[in-house]
């Protein structure tokens, strides 16, 4: 039985590479493709010694730092991918590689980590950030690739989503069922810490849907709290000048200083809406609890009151109220029992329920 391995791109290292560092792990003799990659992430995915092939994307000019803008010839190359020598493809995708070209005796299993989110439910949030003549070339080729999506996606014979957030979103948009598997953490780099001290925390790149603008805004009102942000983006300067002297930025940091500062937090802060996310399980690995926005994958790994606290909108006011809702329960909150609910998204319970899954197809 020859399978393939298949990812979007191999450029930055982020949650999706984790689920794709694991299935490498599980498939140890499958092939590898992907759109495009840079040699030092492979070097980094510890995926160096294996088999990896890309489509034509790597030989367009600065491929490797402008990937994302030739998003519209994506549906064209990856069609172009000729993975007609195996018998089971494996993808896990969060945009375009899932809709590679397959025969009838073929299986596609597609991990979809979400639907392509800037053609579907960020698509006016997208549109906004970019300028008229942009707009309107955008328009035309979203439209073009919301249609291609649909399609490729009946391809796939089955549909594994990352969170029950993402699988219906996945009913929703291409009208397929999914089965939900949680994506890895890696919990074992992340200890308890008891000690906490009088800092909030937020982490992550900063993008307009992070909504880091808005917790820095609130701080701004809580002057007698310590807010510390951690994370780089387009919106750095944005972002400064919101800041009053009791938000402290301290931008891109490595991940033994992260680990260090997640740790020590009185809670992590987090606002963005995401289809499972990462940050606020390894938050709770280190004991530390989250009040994060009622929405998306966090309402599948925060138990409330017991592992952190929930808020309702995305503005200021409401971000408020929970931090004080959260101060008056504080000190009900246990880091182990924190911790504990972190430990069930660990890669070996990943690895245990892909497996059953992949032997029962």
């Amino acid at each position: 039985m020859k399978i393939a391995l298949l990812h979007d791109w191999i450029i930055d290292i982020a949650g999706s590479e984790v689920v794709f560092k694991a299935l490498c792990e599980i498939f140890k003799d499958a092939d590898i493709w992907t759109i495009v990659y840079d040699k030092r992430s492979i070097e980094k995915l510890g995926i160096n010694d294996r088999k990896v092939f890309h489509s034509l994307a790597q030989y367009l000019p600065f491929s490797k730092k402008l990937y994302r803008y030739y998003f519209f010839l994506y549906p064209i190359i990856v069609e172009q991918i000729n993975l007609s020598k195996y018998d089971i493809i494996i993808s896990s995708s969060h945009s375009y590689i899932k809709g590679v070209l397959k025969q009838s005796h073929q299986i596609h299993i597609c991990y979809c980590h979400t639907p392509i989110r800037y053609s579907w439910d960020l698509y006016f949030q997208y549109m906004e950030s970019i300028n008229l003549f942009f707009r309107i070339l955008s328009a035309y080729f979203l439209h073009k690739i919301r249609i291609w999506d649909y399609i490729s996606a009946q391809r796939i014979d089955y549909f594994i989503a990352n969170s029950n957030f993402v699988a219906n979103r996945i009913k929703k948009i291409y009208n397929k069922p999914a089965h939900v598997i949680y994506p890895p953490v890696e919990i074992e780099k992340f200890e308890v810490e008891t000690k906490k001290e009088d800092f909030y925390i937020t982490i992550g790149r900063m993008v307009p849907y992070k909504k880091i603008d808005v917790i820095v805004k609130a701080f701004s009102k809580l002057k007698d709290r310590k807010l510390i942000v951690i994370g780089s983006g387009p919106e750095m300067k944005k972002i400064k000048k919101l800041s009053n002297k009791n938000v402290e930025i301290l931008g891109y940091q490595t991940q033994e200083n992260l680990k260090n500062y997640l740790k020590k937090a009185k809670a992590f802060i987090f606002m963005a809406e995401e289809d499972f996310g990462i940050l606020p399980v390894e938050s709770q690995a280190c004991g530390t609890p989250v009040i994060a926005y009622r929405k998306g994958g966090v309402i599948e790994t925060i138990i409330e009151n017991k592992t952190g606290i929930f808020f309702n909108s995305q503005d200021e006011e409401s971000l408020i109220d929970g931090i004080l809702r959260f101060e008056k329960i504080e000190n009900n909150f246990d880091p182990y029992e924190i911790r504990k609910n972190a430990e069930r998204f660990s890669k070996e319970r990943f690895i245990k329920e892909f497996m059953e899954f992949f032997r029962r197809i």
